[in-house]
Order: structure tokens, then sequence, then C-alpha cells
């Protein structure tokens, strides 16, 4: 497995397995599934609602505690200083730590950034604690960097935003980049292109395609190539063990500048996920319970 290595240090495999919308009862299957595959970073949330799951594949699976990187978010209910270090707690009890490798906060708050400048104090004094390794942001604007970057004293180990073929964000990544903050691509396979109602879905793509016949790789393969010869960081999700094995072997071979231009090519601008202006308490929030 390649690593990427963070602003402080940390290495943070360079593909790891994402559960959003993976129901809580299909969670620890498929997180034991990526583990026998050699997955060795898992990313969840507190909004997830399945933080539990991944903590009990990873006990029962044998590894070794520092063998796992464990990434999760602080849901935007849970924002302000206090209310994100009792979010720690309850991530934490249910993922069965003492210890978060990477935590993050899942959006910003547009209308109420006080209060995500709070919960990102909080995520520096968990920091300073010793209670995660690396703290970040996800979902953030240009503009919510900089006012975060202007605001606060660490700046973010990641910013994990939507990228695939059909929406690249370059001027969020150049921003990243420029700060050493390293892109994690969400839906990085374009699978937001196949549960949305989108005119096109990455996996026909036919450039896609005819890349991979070259190689002898799926669709899959080659976006996950492509994202982390650029540089970002892939969390690639799926229940289905034989699609979870297939993710991850990607390793064996690279993109030529051609290949890699040629994708970059198919931006549209066309973002599946909500505009971060729409993201507020009122439409957004919801209660997380306790571990």
């Amino acid at each position: 497995m390649d690593t990427f290595t963070l602003n402080n240090g940390i290495d943070i495999p360079a593909l790891g397995l994402g559960v959003f919308q993976t129901p809580p009862d299909e969670t620890t299957a498929a997180v034991v599934s990526a583990l026998q595959a050699g997955y060795r970073h898992i990313d969840t949330a507190a909004a997830y609602a399945n933080e539990r799951g991944v903590g009990d594949a990873i006990a029962a699976s044998g590894l070794d505690r520092s063998e796992v990187f464990i990434e999760t978010k602080i849901w935007i209910s849970d924002y302000g200083y206090d209310q994100t270090l009792h979010s720690f707690t309850k991530s934490a009890g249910k993922l069965g730590v003492d210890q978060i490798d990477l935590l993050i906060l899942h959006q910003a708050l547009p209308t109420a950034f006080e209060q995500t400048i709070g919960a990102y104090r909080a995520l520096e004094q968990l920091l300073a604690d010793g209670k995660v390794r690396a703290i970040g942001v996800s979902n953030f604007m240009v503009e919510h960097l900089t006012r975060l970057l202007d605001e606060t004293g660490v700046v973010p180990s990641v910013n994990q935003i939507e990228v695939h073929p059909y929406f690249q964000q370059r001027e969020v990544q150049a921003y990243g980049a420029e700060h050493g903050i390293l892109t994690q691509a969400w839906s990085p396979i374009g699978g937001i292109t196949s549960y949305r109602d989108s005119e096109r879905r990455s996996f026909d793509e036919p450039v896609i395609l005819a890349i991979g016949e070259q190689y002898g790789k799926s669709a899959a393969q080659v976006m996950l190539r492509w994202h982390i010869q650029e540089g970002r960081q892939v969390i690639p999700k799926s229940t289905r063990p034989e699609r979870i094995a297939e993710n991850i072997d990607v390793f064996d071979f690279k993109l030529t500048d051609d290949e890699l231009a040629q994708i970059d090519a198919l931006e549209t601008g066309v973002r599946g996920g909500p505009v971060p202006e729409a993201v507020t308490l009122a439409a957004f929030g919801r209660d997380i319970p306790d571990a």
C-alpha cells in the first residue's frame, strides 16, 4: 500500500474504505472484507450511524490497533467547542478506541461559521491532548479554508471533498496544495453519478473504459489510479467483497501523462452533493446519540 504523508508527519494509506450509506448491519462485514483484502484505512462518520460496526470489525480482525488508520467526522449538530469535545467521546466510544487517527469536521456551516470555528478549536485541543493524531475538514471551499486558517492555529491535514472525473474542484485542490492540505476524494469513482439522476455515469465513460482496456483494468480501477497519481487520497465504498478487493488492486500499473490528461478533460463542473451554502442546521441537523 502506498501512503501519503500528512502535514504533521503522520502517514495515511493512499486508499481506504468508505462506509457512507452502508447500513449498520452491513458495515461490520464490509470492513472485515476490506481488512482481509489489505485495506488499513477506514473512513466513517458520526452521521453515518455505523461507527460501532466499524469498531466491531477492527476489534475482531486480530490486527493490532496501530495497524488500522481510523478516520471519522463530527456532524454539524455537534459544532461548538464543548459539543465537539463531547462528540469525540461519543465517536471514540462507538469505535471502541481511546485515540482516533484522523478527526475532521463533516461540513462547513456558512450561516453559523462561529460554531464551525469553535468546533475546529476543539479539534485543536484534542490534538494537543493526544486524543487524535491529526485533524481536518470536509466539504470546505476556499472561502471557508481561508477564514479557518485566519482564525485558528493548526492547518488542517486534509480536506475531504467530492472529486471524480466529472467534478474535480481544481481551485479547492490548488488552495489545499498551496497550504499543505491533502485532498481526500469522496465519491472518487463517481458513484454519486449512478445513484443520483445524472445524465452520464462515470462507469460507462468511453474514455475511461478505453484506458482500462490497455491495462486489463476496470473503470473504477482506472479512476482510482488517476486520483492517486495526481496526489489525492481516495476512499471508495462498496459492501461487495469482490468489488472491495478490486478497488484496492490499483498499485500494479501506472497511467501515462496523456491518459491522466484525458481524464482531466472530462470535467463538467456539475456537483453531485449539496452546495455548501445549503448546509444549515435547519436543513441537515440531526441528533447524534451517545455511545
